[in-house]
């Protein structure tokens, strides 16, 4: 059995299965693309819920494992070379994910980067933005009289929104047919800027059909479907 006691994490969050890989997360558009992507290829996970209210993101033992006091990260006891190994930034550990079951990453090496490339979109891109026009339009944003920062970023949504929507005519999924870590990275954060942001209308989601529809497909896949509730607030 994997000994993960020199994890300072484990000590806030004691590991009940060691032997799995251990993530710390919320349901965010961040947090879930690791949950979804544990529950599509099926690798044995415990996941612990790190609770901003009780700012558990901020305690040594968090930081220990990620610097950056962000979720979600996982500390996988059975890493490269059979040694424990952590990773913090969704991203990276998309791919990491990706390599270690074999699943959702195209083999063909061209194919990788362009799904590497899209997976950047949206950490640069999607995220980022999407993230910004949900404080000024849902949080304290509001207040401000100023509505130049909030169209700054509804303009830039919705221009990333049109360059995914046209990417997607024709398309089952962003990488055409096969799903990967590139759906994986994105339709959290479209559910997420239409539903808990309620931004849909703002930023003219109608007119990405495109769009909507493989987000609809997205958020009607099992895995998808129980990933969006890791961890639980019993977690």
């Amino acid at each position: 059995m994997a000994d993960l006691s020199n994890f300072p994490i484990t000590r806030k969050w004691p590991a009940r299965h060691p032997d799995r890989i251990q993530l710390y997360s919320l349901p965010t558009p961040n947090g879930v693309k690791v949950s979804i992507m544990l529950e599509e290829t099926g690798l044995p996970y415990e996941a612990h819920r790190v609770s901003f209210d009780t700012q558990d993101q901020m305690s040594p033992e968090f930081l220990s494992l990620n610097p950056n006091n962000k979720i979600p990260a996982i500390l996988d006891p059975d890493g490269p070379g059979g040694k424990p190994l952590g990773l913090f930034e969704s991203g990276a550990i998309l791919v990491y994910l990706a390599d270690k079951s074999g699943r959702f990453m195209p083999q063909d090496p061209a194919a990788r980067y362009q799904t590497l490339q899209w997976l950047m979109f949206q950490m640069g891109g999607i995220g980022p933005m999407f993230g910004q026009l949900g404080f000024f339009h849902k949080f304290a944003g509001k207040d401000y009289e100023d509505k130049r920062p909030r169209d700054r970023y509804v303009a830039e949504s919705a221009r990333l929104l049109k360059v995914l929507d046209g990417h997607l005519a024709g398309r089952a999924w962003i990488m055409g047919d096969d799903y990967t870590i590139a759906d994986i990275a994105t339709f959290p954060w479209i559910r997420n800027l239409i539903g808990f942001y309620g931004a849909g209308d703002l930023v003219g989601i109608a007119d990405f059909p495109n769009v909507l529809r493989v987000l609809e497909a997205f958020v009607d896949r099992p895995a998808v479907q129980r990933g969006l509730e890791i961890p639980s607030p019993q977690g």
